[in-house]
């Protein structure tokens, strides 16, 4: 303790304890191909992500543009029961052209390595949310830096295809630190769970339930798909089981009886700590 009986003074209400209902599912789809981003706007997806980089071929950049524009434009894009639409742009040029329009729900920022690319385009973006990608060793080096650098961010994200060509990474298992670190990062700068990046392999389903497996264990929560039919995989695999939600309920019900520290009959021991965590995964297996 300190020396003397005066208690530690409560901590405020934690804002990451506001439980609603977190995305799980993020589609990419290419931003040349508008067929087939309106197929994804229908696809279940809780985040639609258009992609203007990596998607798109270099000649093809400025229609990627124009179409997105064009779709960001539409009324029933813009909608407030419409699928959320996040754009993962390619430059300056696709931010200041695509800012303002009503149906933008958010900017996805690649090869971010430092905070003060997160405050240029929170400048050039004023208002927009943002959510920086981390796909170097510097970028993750500067995690917790650039996951609190503006108000304007509303979550980090790994791009993990980039990153193991820099760190020469060949087994899944040499990216659990870097995971981990991003994980950290998002909860020191009071952000969600990191979504875990795309599983290539669209047809190896098993082996993307055994990866997500292996992400919800380090602390991330859904993640990013690149088809449709991986939607339900992902969903399935970070949704709390059954006996996951009994338990968070009983430890929810037994702190609402007795406060503070306490052990129920089976030996768990519960404090305000693993009161939150039940919360979460109640609010969590409530979603529709």
């Amino acid at each position: 303790m300190t020396g003397c009986d005066t208690p530690f003074p409560p901590l405020p209400e934690d804002p990451r304890d506001d439980f609603g209902r977190p995305p799980l599912t993020w589609l990419y789809v290419p931003g040349d191909r508008p067929e087939v981003v309106a197929k994804a706007l229908g696809s279940g997806a809780d985040v639609v992500i258009v992609d203007l980089e990596d998607a798109v071929a270099p000649d093809r950049k400025e229609y990627a543009r124009s179409a997105t524009a064009e779709l960001l434009g539409d009324q029933v894009t813009a909608a407030p029961d419409a699928v959320p639409v996040h754009v993962r742009v390619h430059g300056e040029d696709d931010i200041r052209a695509l800012a303002g329009l009503p149906g933008l729900a958010a900017f996805r920022l690649p090869k971010i390595t430092h905070a003060v690319s997160v405050h240029h385009v929170a400048a050039v973006a004023p208002g927009v949310p943002l959510y920086p990608l981390l796909e170097s060793a510097l970028a993750i080096e500067h995690a917790y830096s650039i996951a609190s650098a503006h108000h304007a961010v509303r979550g980090i994200a790994l791009g993990e295809a980039d990153l193991r060509a820099d760190l020469g990474v060949r087994e899944d298992s040499g990216l659990d630190w870097p995971r981990s670190r991003v994980v950290v990062a998002a909860r020191a700068a009071a952000l969600p769970p990191p979504a875990q990046s795309v599983f290539p392999d669209v047809r190896d389903l098993n082996g993307l339930w055994a990866s997500c497996g292996r992400g919800r264990a380090l602390g991330m929560l859904g993640r990013a798909a690149i088809h449709p039919r991986q939607l339900e995989v992902i969903e399935r695999a970070f949704r709390p089981t059954a006996e996951e939600i009994e338990a968070a309920e009983q430890i929810v019900a037994a702190s609402a009886v007795e406060a503070g520290a306490l052990a129920l009959p089976d030996g768990r021991f519960v404090d305000a700590a693993v009161v939150a965590s039940a919360r979460r995964t109640i609010a969590l297996a409530g979603r529709a």
